[in-house]
């Protein structure tokens, strides 16, 4: 996946796509791939698998939840 300076993950999307549907983009995008805290154990390791399903990478529980952000 090419990424650059400005546009970062929705650089593969192009210039057709405009510019405010790829910052919204990016933000879902980078919130949703940096490790959260965990429900179960509190600390700081969960990872999202597929959309609404999370793993805690420190006590091993697999959880559901929101698609792309565990807390909101």
């Amino acid at each position: 996946m090419v990424k650059t300076k400005k546009v970062k993950a929705a650089g593969k999307f192009g210039a057709g796509y405009g510019t405010s549907l790829r910052n919204r983009f990016n933000a879902i995008e980078i919130f949703q791939r940096k490790k959260q805290n965990c429900p179960h154990c509190k600390k700081s390791g969960v990872k999202r698998l597929a959309a609404g399903i999370w793993n805690c990478e420190k006590c091993g529980a697999k959880f559901a939840g929101h698609a792309y952000t565990l807390n909101k």
